[in-house]
């Protein structure tokens, strides 16, 4: 098997298909080689598990996965990136690559397909630009997996395993603790990866609640509320909240009164509970 965290491999391969890096899809590949096998063993990546891996680069993550998993889909955007994996994991028999974008693929579709009989997990190393889409379409399709474990650009990994009430929380990581349990796992220097790219990493896990935390009359608006609520943090929650559901402010104020809250309170020192009791007052 190839090195694929040596970079005069790397290079050669990338030039033998004519490949050069897309920032469009901001893709960075990993180099460090301690990086992948970490992330497949945390994963909980064993020989009953069916493996969704998003975005492949030149397939390192993805061997470390093959390794160990029953499968692995690849699901990959970038066509160019083909050929070169067709040479890089040639040695595997469980790895198929879907050459889609995630976000377009009916994932209860392909899980029903590819991994009847395992369990299913998610890992990733993510383009930072499309993180959070990515992370929120995971989690509100309600699939069959047990667990993400993604590399996100360290702030972002910071935010969305933040505890909710705190002042590095944001709307998105109300939205993650709803449907998961966030864990930061270990961070990724900027050095790990070629081309490097100008910000840290974090590898988290989130493992998906097998029961909701709580039941909500209205989840749409709940999230609709969220939104609001961290829409513009330097103002008063009744002044996001008026202006993000466009309501009026002393109807807001009126209800963070009988949900037992100041008007002059802060989105980010609420807890989930208090969003939750706040969304039942808000008419």
């Amino acid at each position: 098997m190839k090195n694929l965290c040596d970079i005069n491999v790397i290079k050669d391969v990338m030039t033998r298909h004519g490949f050069n890096f897309s920032k469009a899809l901001g893709q960075n590949f990993i180099v460090n080689p301690s990086v992948c096998p970490r992330i497949a063993e945390m994963g909980g990546v064993d020989e009953n598990t069916g493996v969704i891996e998003i975005g492949a680069g030149v397939g390192v993550l993805t061997a470390e996965l093959a390794k160990r998993a029953k499968k692995v889909v690849c699901i990959e955007i970038d066509s160019r990136l083909l050929p070169v994996l067709d040479e890089t994991l040639a040695e595997f028999d469980n790895i198929e690559i879907v050459n889609e974008d995630v976000l377009k693929v009916d994932l209860h579709k392909l899980i029903e397909e590819k991994f009847a009989g395992m369990r299913v997990v998610v890992c990733a190393n993510l383009p930072y630009y499309i993180t959070s889409p990515i992370i929120m379409m995971l989690l509100e399709s309600n699939l069959p997996i047990e667990s993400v474990t993604v590399m996100v650009q360290k702030e972002a990994g910071d935010r969305l395993c933040a505890k909710v009430g705190s002042r590095d929380a944001g709307a998105v990581t109300v939205a993650v603790d709803y449907y998961a349990r966030a864990t930061k796992l270990f961070d990724v220097s900027r050095g790990s990866f070629m081309p490097s790219p100008k910000v840290d990493s974090m590898v988290i896990k989130l493992e998906l609640r097998q029961e909701k935390m709580f039941e909500l009359s209205d989840e749409k608006k709940f999230f609709r509320l969220v939104k609001a609520a961290f829409g513009q943090r330097r103002k008063t929650a009744s002044n996001s909240i008026s202006s993000g559901m466009g309501l009026p402010k002393s109807d807001v104020i009126a209800a963070l009164e009988r949900a037992g809250f100041d008007a002059n309170a802060r989105a980010e020192k609420f807890t989930m509970e208090d969003f939750r009791r706040l969304c039942e007052e808000i008419q």
